[in-house]
């Protein structure tokens, strides 16, 4: 059983404020970072689900520029500024969709003040609770299973969705969803690539989409590139994806979606 626990969500901390606050304003990082969004479409609504806020450098520098500059010192803040600098841009890019965002599983040291920073942005830029998404790599290592569990249960219980990313590429895999259904499971993009030539990935994610079915988790393919990995995603049954094929990330302006090629 885990030893770690956290405190409710209003229970007073001493040096809150500062610590939110500097969060907010990503103080102390040493480096600067943007982000680009790219749309996780609905193509049985022929809609936009969600769109996913992807790291950037300030300059378009792709997402391995920044994190190389995360370490143990900032990595707690660096998570904070980015829930708080995706939901600002967000919010001023006018996104009306769901927003996910990616965290730190092991930058989670407070939780209930982790969630505090989110509230208080959500707040200030006008963007509702449950259109935001939490969604965490599976290719990190996570020790204590159990207490990040209980975190992601502690998340949902705000009103936040929570998802999965890269599944099928990491750690937790059934595992994780042993401990906590999430509310979405992303499948790995090595498991959609070449999924309409591969038997083997077909007959796989056939199956973790049945388990996903009963489990009341619903199922995003990504990195989607060619109309042929649409169509045997779509044969599977699965309606929500994101890759290439219907655009691509972008950073200072909201993407088009390829409708034609949805």
């Amino acid at each position: 059983m885990s030893t770690r626990s956290f405190p409710s969500l209003f229970t007073p901390l001493d040096g809150t404020p500062e610590d939110c606050e500097s969060c907010a304003r990503g103080e102390r990082l040493g480096f600067l970072f943007d982000f680009a969004y790219q749309p996780i479409v609905d193509l049985a609504r022929r809609s936009v689900f969600a769109h996913e806020a992807l790291v950037r450098g300030p300059a378009g520098e792709p997402a391995g520029v920044v994190l190389a500059q995360v370490n143990e010192a900032n990595r707690y803040r660096f998570d904070q500024s980015c829930r708080v600098k995706a939901i600002k841009g967000a919010a001023e890019l006018g996104l009306a969709e769901r927003l996910s965002i990616n965290f730190l599983p092991n930058a989670i040291y407070r939780p209930e003040i982790c969630i505090r920073t989110t509230l208080e942005a959500a707040r200030a830029h006008g963007f509702p609770l449950e259109r935001i998404i939490f969604e965490v790599t599976e290719g990190e290592r996570v020790e204590d299973g159990p207490w990040f569990a209980s975190i992601l249960r502690e998340y949902k219980r705000v009103g936040f969705l929570t998802a999965i990313d890269d599944f099928g590429a990491g750690y937790a895999g059934l595992k994780l969803l042993a401990d906590f259904q999430p509310d979405l499971i992303k499948l790995d993009m090595d498991l959609v690539r070449h999924i309409d030539a591969d038997a083997a990935r077909r007959l796989i994610v056939q199956h973790l989409v049945r388990l996903c079915a009963d489990l009341r988790i619903a199922v995003i393919a990504e990195g989607v590139e060619t109309p042929a990995e649409r169509n045997a995603l779509l044969d599977l049954g699965i309606t929500l994806m994101q890759g290439y094929l219907f655009a691509r990330p972008s950073q200072g302006a909201a993407a088009t979606v390829a409708w034609a090629a949805a």
